[in-house]
């Protein structure tokens, strides 16, 4: 679940691009759907315009620009995961709007005008039709039809095929941004899909037949409606399945990191988007959530992390990753300290929320207004605190909420006395982790370093100089 958001990189530098295999088969102008995209800008009056294709962008974008007349931009990377629009690049070109090409979050945006252009990729209706029919054989069975974005204009014809054998089959369509309107009863929204059914409670009762391969979206779908069997049919395979995938281990897992979380006395926040709209408001809620608890909180923007760039922060317990709904879950065994979600991390220092078996990806929902925010409750003095003994360590600890108004010394916090000049000054867990170490980075040495003339540096990429097999050698 890891790869693609958490990787070090190196696979990205050492891949080398075949435009042969990465064309799509077909017209092209319809697979990237230029008339709409074309007709998007000029409707909008924007002049310029992004585009975040590597293989084909340089004939789209020249493609659009011929159609358009605006200027195009062409974004070939992003500092956090591809499937969120890269509206800090786009905003460094001081771009009018965003088109985003293949697999997406759907994720709102907080600035830009968004196009979404999927790709269409083919899939084969009459085959997936009969793999439907033979996993779900009773006539009568409510399910609820879902897709990756890329098969979503299949939809459709699939629909035609099934839905008179089917009374009970309910089909998922896919919704860009935020819809305005108000939620209908019975409506789901979530992840950038809207379904209605007689009344919300009847999705536990419900199975989910999803069509595409294996990946960050059917992980995410499995473990917000793990209630609800999943089976699947991947178009490219032409196979179809009962989903496997153990979800009550991976839930057991999920618990045991938000036990974790409850144990840890510095929490690193983890921005993991900057175009995600909310990002900032869960990123506040967070730091007033950990102090609120008692603990100390470090905010980091680290781009995609990975265990070598975490491993540089050992004074911190665990981290939070706040990232979209698809990234947020990510696979932490290789890395030096767990990484929780927002909401594992709410269920760890909020004596409120209590676990009720469903499980939230998008952190959105724990804002204030949102379906599934919980207030703090009251402060209550550590003497008069239920103490509580961790899982993990067997230790006492107390869970309480520290008064908000009152400043009270952290756990961890020292006072130390600054030279001659005996000034007080308090210590943060980071300083003292600091001082205990024996080599604390870079340091100036003005005047103790002797001056020479520059000379030739190494040539290459950090992860392979030039030089490097001729030194072994």
């Amino acid at each position: 679940m890891a790869a693609a958001f958490s990787s070090d990189g190196e696979v990205a530098l050492r891949r080398t691009l075949d435009p042969a295999a990465a064309t799509p088969q077909g017209d092209k102008d319809e697979f990237y759907e230029v008339d709409r995209a074309a007709a998007f800008v000029r409707d909008g009056g924007f002049r310029k315009f992004p585009d975040a294709l590597l293989a084909d962008a340089a004939a789209v974008a020249a493609r659009m620009e011929e159609a358009t007349g605006a200027e195009m931009y062409v974004l070939g990377d992003t500092t956090y995961g591809s499937c969120c629009v890269d509206e800090v690049a786009a905003e460094h070109a001081s771009a009018g709007a965003v088109v985003h090409y293949g697999p997406a979050c759907l994720s709102p945006c907080r600035k830009l005008p968004v196009l979404h252009v999927f790709g269409r990729q083919p899939l084969d209706v009459g085959h997936c039709a009969e793999v439907f029919r033979e996993l779900y054989p009773e006539r009568q069975s409510r399910v609820v039809v879902l897709s990756d974005v890329v098969y979503a204009h299949a939809m459709g014809e699939l629909e035609k095929q099934l839905c008179h054998e089917y009374p009970n089959i309910v089909f998922s369509r896919v919704v860009c941004g935020d819809d305005p309107g108000p939620t209908l009863p019975g409506e789901v929204r979530q992840f950038g899909r809207q379904f209605c059914l007689e009344a919300v409670e009847e999705l536990q009762d419900c199975s989910m037949f999803y069509v595409g391969a294996e990946g960050l979206a059917l992980t995410s779908f499995m473990l917000t409606w793990n209630r609800c069997p999943f089976s699947s049919f991947d178009p490219v395979t032409g196979h179809g399945r009962r989903e496997t995938l153990n979800v009550n281990r991976v839930l057991l897992r999920r618990l045991y990191l938000v036990e974790r979380a409850r144990d840890a006395r510095v929490v690193g926040i983890l921005v993991g988007t900057l175009g995600v709209a909310g990002y900032l408001d869960v990123l506040q809620h967070l730091r007033q959530l950990v102090r609120r608890a008692g603990k100390r909180s470090y905010t980091l923007a680290v781009g995609k992390p990975n265990p070598a760039k975490l491993a540089n922060f050992l004074e911190v317990d665990i981290f939070v990753l706040v990232a979209c709904a698809q990234n947020s879950l990510l696979d932490s065994s290789d890395f030096y300290r767990p990484i929780v979600t927002p909401y594992e991390l709410e269920l760890a220092c909020n004596p409120a929320r209590e676990w009720t078996g469903n499980y939230l990806t998008d952190f959105r929902d724990l804002l204030p207004g949102a379906c599934a925010h919980i207030e703090l409750p009251p402060a209550v003095p550590a003497a008069e605190a239920v103490p509580d003994v961790s899982l993990i360590t067997g230790e006492m600890r107390a869970v309480h909420l520290c008064d908000p108004l009152a400043p009270q010394p952290l756990p961890g916090t020292t006072v130390a006395c600054r030279e001659q000049m005996r000034a007080l000054a308090e210590i943060s867990p980071a300083a003292t982790f600091l001082e205990s170490r024996s080599w604390r980075g870079l340091e100036q040495q003005l005047g103790k370093t002797t001056v020479s003339k520059a000379v030739q540096g190494r040539r290459g990429i950090a992860i392979a100089y030039e030089d490097e097999g001729r030194e072994q050698s």
